[in-house]
């Protein structure tokens, strides 16, 4: 027998034998066939570990990840989950929710609302149609918050900030944002990125013109300046007057009797300065669909309901009411009301954009303050 086959059959007898019963070859063949044994496993796991790692050599490459743009970002996931249905972007400001929780920004949700009393529809959520309203929806200040700490990038340095920092970054700590050059008011025209702004002031040259190259740039300032002041002038001289009205008026919105009706606002009669009056508003001036625009205005005329035994002349503007945060710039209007004259024409609300139309449109009722003055002859 090979010394391979005493190893067999020592292996194969060593379990069932004592050490006191086995011979002197079969206890060499049983050490040599563990001694076998033992350097294979060696050999076996020497080829798994692999050779010891060379200090010198680079690591080796980890195995391959699933790429991130299978999964996405931690971020780029929120962004989907975070955004506003409407318009798919991040909110700015505040965050609504329908009563099964789909998000809108607040100026999609003002818009739904303000498209709904255009066409006279209900309001419903783009997502699950559930009806939509002030009362039915709240703000979600949980996603407010979220979408505040979400990274954004600034559109200067393009660097990457909270969204909660991102306005004061931009406005009061980036380095590169637009600024203009403190001598602007004498004419001078640069603009550029912050850092620059103190070379360019120690090279101006407007500091150093004369007064007669200064005069024309402070003629235009002049007149900008007697612009501004007319409106106050006016303001303060109509105050003078010795009979002066005001109310607070609600305007309620309506449909014409047309076939394809049209939405209009009226207020409930009032009295000022004894005599009864009567405000109305309309839409994009009574365009055809004013909800396909997209810019949107407001325009009103005032009309006097009393019979007046002579030409009643007055001075008269809106502005908005104790309770609204609508911007609205006043406007002083003049109209000489008669039996025959008395109704002045549309005169355009004086609001800012059509955010601001929207935000009058969205609400039930659209709450004004307005002063008349009667003109003394």
């Amino acid at each position: 027998m090979s010394s391979l086959e005493e190893r067999d059959v020592g292996v194969v007898a060593a379990p069932g034998s004592s050490s006191a019963g086995m011979g002197p070859g079969a206890a060499g063949a049983a050490v040599e066939a563990i001694a076998g044994v033992a350097a294979m496993q060696e050999e076996v796991g020497i080829r798994r570990e692999g050779p010891e790692p060379d200090p010198d050599e680079p690591p080796p490459k980890k195995r391959a990840r699933v790429p991130e743009g299978e999964s996405g970002k931690l971020e780029e996931r929120l962004y989907s989950v975070l955004c506003c249905t409407v318009c798919l972007d991040l909110p700015k400001a505040s965050v609504y929710q329908c009563t099964n929780g789909h998000l809108m920004c607040a100026g999609c949700f003002i818009h739904l609302l303000a498209d709904s009393r255009l066409k006279e529809e209900q309001a419903t959520c783009p997502n699950c149609r559930c009806e939509i309203s002030k009362n039915l929806c709240c703000r979600n200040l949980a996603v407010e918050k979220a979408v505040s700490e979400l990274p954004t990038e600034c559109t200067f340095c393009l660097k990457q900030f909270p969204r909660s920092s991102l306005e004061r970054h931009q406005k009061e700590e980036c380095q590169d944002r637009v600024t203009q050059c403190k001598y602007k008011r004498i004419g001078c025209p640069w603009q550029g990125p912050f850092h620059e702004l103190p070379a360019h002031e120690s090279e101006c040259s407007h500091p150093t013109k004369t007064g007669t190259e200064l005069m024309g740039i402070l003629g235009e300032m002049d007149q900008n300046h007697r612009r501004d002041m007319q409106l106050y002038n006016s303001i303060f001289s109509l105050l003078c007057y010795e009979k002066i009205g005001f109310t607070e008026v609600q305007f309620r919105p309506y449909r014409t009797d047309d076939f394809i009706t049209r939405l209009y606002y009226e207020t409930p009669r009032f009295t000022v300065l004894n005599q009864t009056w009567v405000l109305k508003a309309r839409v994009n001036d009574s365009e055809r669909n004013p909800n396909l625009s997209c810019k949107r205005t407001l325009s009103f005329q005032l009309i006097l309901k009393s019979k007046v035994n002579s030409a009643l002349e007055c001075s008269f503007l809106l502005l908005k009411g104790p309770y609204d945060d609508v911007r609205i710039k006043p406007v002083i209007h003049h109209h000489s009301f008669c039996n025959d004259a008395n109704e002045t024409d549309y005169v355009p609300l004086p609001i800012s954009d059509s955010v601001e139309c929207n935000k009058l449109l969205a609400a039930k009722n659209i709450n004004l303050r307005l002063f008349i003055f009667q003109v003394q002859k």
